[in-house]
């Protein structure tokens, strides 16, 4: 029997253990100050008491790494990777996303709500192991290993190119994959998106190469992808919390989002004010 236990980074990229529905572990912060904790819990330095609090209100909330799990949501912020792919998805931009589920691993989404209610509430999962009630409301066909809640975004496109959809955004932390992912062979007829989020703490190598195989890349607290866009200059939307459209598909479906929601688009001023982001940029 596998035991029950899920490793997710939190606030200020902070590793975090869940085992049975308790926290069993937090990390030490990587960041002070993140804007959009500051903002929603006017958290204004993050300490393990805040984390912990935080985590245990998601775990009662929505049920967070258990088996009574909520996962469909609308929107939470007014544009974040989730909420990006929502947007495109109604629209019939993009047909498939390959996302990643605590309690299931990696799986393939095509719901709006449940797109949103997984990405939306679980920013960086590191490792997880089954949760039949969550698999059974993403469906067993639906999850790319239900026996032990594998992670690996490269096999769960593979899935996702198998079933035939056309449009497929790949959504993934920073890691060597994503040039495995840019470099499958696909048909002619199909795109790929990827979406690079929980980005603190990348390489500036890391940073160079997301610019070339990634289509959105969110800043987070990296020190790296703030100043390397200062110099490309890509399109980006949000003042404390830029997300960066590095190719111009990823400008397409960021513009999308926007226009769905009736914001107007991006002016792209650089440079930008670091004053408004984490603290400190790592």
């Amino acid at each position: 029997m596998v035991n029950d236990k899920h490793i997710i980074e939190a606030l200020g990229k902070t590793q975090v253990v869940i085992e049975d529905g308790k926290i069993t572990g937090i990390g030490e912060p990587q960041i002070d100050y993140c804007p959009i904790f500051g903002k929603y819990h006017n958290i204004q330095k993050i300490t393990k008491e805040d984390i912990q609090k935080n985590i245990e209100y998601r775990i009662a909330d929505f049920g967070m790494c258990t088996k009574n799990r909520e996962l469909k949501m609308g929107d939470m912020l007014s544009v974040g990777i989730s909420e990006i792919l929502r947007s495109n998805v109604e629209l019939g931009n993009i047909d498939c996303v390959v996302g990643a589920c605590e309690g299931a691993g990696t799986i393939l989404m095509t719901d709006p709500d449940l797109i949103q209610g997984v990405g939306g509430r679980v920013s960086g999962l590191v490792s997880t192991t089954p949760i039949p009630e969550i698999i059974e409301q993403i469906g067993d066909e639906n999850v790319l290993n239900s026996k032990t809640a594998e992670l690996n975004q490269l096999e769960g496109l593979k899935m996702a190119i198998e079933r035939g959809y056309k449009n497929i955004a790949v959504t993934i932390l920073p890691t060597p994959m994503i040039r495995e992912i840019r470099e499958l062979e696909i048909p002619d007829d199909m795109e790929v998106y990827i979406f690079v989020a929980h980005t603190t703490n990348t390489t500036l190598e890391e940073v160079e190469k997301l610019f070339v195989d990634a289509d959105i890349v969110t800043a987070c607290a990296s020190k790296n992808i703030i100043e390397y866009a200062q110099i490309k200059k890509p399109y980006y939307y949000g003042s404390a919390v830029p997300i960066y459209a590095v190719s111009e598909a990823g400008h397409q479906l960021l513009d999308a989002r926007l226009k769905h929601i009736n914001k107007p688009l991006s002016t792209n001023d650089y440079p930008q004010d670091l004053s408004k982001m984490a603290k400190p940029l790592r």
